[in-house]
Parts: structure tokens; sequence; C-alpha cells
């Protein structure tokens, strides 16, 4: 009897070995709140996020900083307009970022950030669910663009920067449920001499949140 328990128990265990392996998505959407494979983010349910206790949006004239603009305080919303089953891509709009705290770093003849706006939107953004969750953030009515505002000696100067390539690319992260950009590319398109050349933008905003739900719960990528 013995020897027959042990032959079925193999049995099975070589039975469930052949099954296929099903992804922890497969029943899911890109988009859930409150945990990963949880309740699917519903079409036109708001998403915010903020930075993090301790945070920075940085704008730097090159890719390894010290020079540019950090601003302490920065969030965005977003609106879902497609959340598809798992595999797939969740279509956003980005519908406002602000940017708050910014302080000039290093910019000679600058004495102060007036302001931060971002232009042209909204922006429609792109969240996948293939290896590394990519994020992908385009254009709409117009290029993707930044105005900042500077306080010089000589009095504000206008710095209007825009994407290039035209597209920003990131990342989402279920670790801490946030999005991040890291050193992505703008150009000067319009400012005077004490405006950088290039700007590099990096930022991680977490956690994103579903303001549609009760309770705002966090929001992952599957």
């Amino acid at each position: 009897m013995r020897k027959s328990l042990y032959l079925g128990a193999a049995l099975a265990a070589a039975g469930l070995a052949l099954l296929p392996a099903l992804p922890a998505s497969a029943s899911g959407n890109v988009l859930t709140y409150g945990s990963a494979g949880g309740s699917a983010v519903a079409t036109g349910d708001v998403l915010t996020a903020s930075l993090p206790s301790g945070g920075a949006a940085n704008f730097y004239s090159d890719a390894t900083g010290g020079t540019g603009v950090s601003c302490a305080s920065s969030s965005f919303s977003a609106t879902v307009v497609s959340n598809p089953a798992a595999p797939g891509t969740a279509v956003e709009t980005l519908n406002s970022q602000t940017f708050g705290n910014c302080s000039a770093l290093n910019i000679p003849g600058v004495l102060d950030v007036n302001s931060i706006s971002v232009d042209n939107l909204s922006y429609t953004n792109n969240v996948g669910d293939s290896s590394g969750n990519p994020v992908t953030l385009s254009p709409n009515s117009g290029p993707i663009q930044t105005t900042i505002v500077l306080d010089t000696f000589l009095g504000q100067v206008n710095c209007t920067y825009q994407a290039s390539p035209t597209s920003l690319s990131g990342t989402t992260s279920n670790a801490s449920q946030s999005i991040s950009f890291t050193n992505q590319h703008f150009t000067l398109s319009s400012g005077a001499g004490v405006c950088f050349s290039d700007g590099y933008f990096t930022a991680a905003y977490g956690p994103v949140q579903d303001t549609s739900q009760s309770g705002s719960p966090a929001v992952y990528t599957n």
C-alpha cells in the first residue's frame, strides 16, 4: 500500500511538472490597484503621484549633474484612457505636471528660479508590461516642452526647452509603485545667454495612486 501511495504521488508530481507555467498577470490587466494582479484600474480613473519625501526633480545642464535646476516638490495627474488585459499597453493622458521649491545650481548670473511650467499639455503616456515595465511619454498638440523662468541680475529670463528626441522614456516599479525618468534629454529652443543649451530631466514619482477609488490605493503594473 505504501509503495502505491509513493507511486501515485510521484505520478502526480510529474503531471504537475508538465503543466505550462502561467504568467502571474495572465488573467489581470496591465494596471491594477491595491496589489499586483489586483483590481483593474478603470478607464477614466485619475492617477496622481508626487515626489517622495527627500526626492527631487532635477533639470541639469548635463547628465552628470551639478549645474541646472533642482526642485524639491513636483506632482502630476493623468487620466486612464485604456487598460487592456496583460500582456498589453495601458494608455494614459497626462493632464498636469507641477514643480515647486526650485533652486538654481551654479548657473552664472542667475539668482533664483521663479517658476517652471509644462507646456502643450496634454501628453500621451503609454505604460507597457514587458521587461522593465517601459513608459513612453509622447506629445499630442505640440512638442513636449517646459519653460523655466530664471531670476537674474538683469531681471527675469524665460528659457524654453523641448524634448529631444520628441518622446520621453521611463519605467515603473512595483516595489515602490513609482514611475521614474532618468536623464531625459531636452534642448534649448528659446532663451537668453544665461540659459544652458541642454537639459537632462531626472525624477521618480511615487506612489502612483488611483484617486478615483476609495482610499486612493497604489497602482501596480502587471
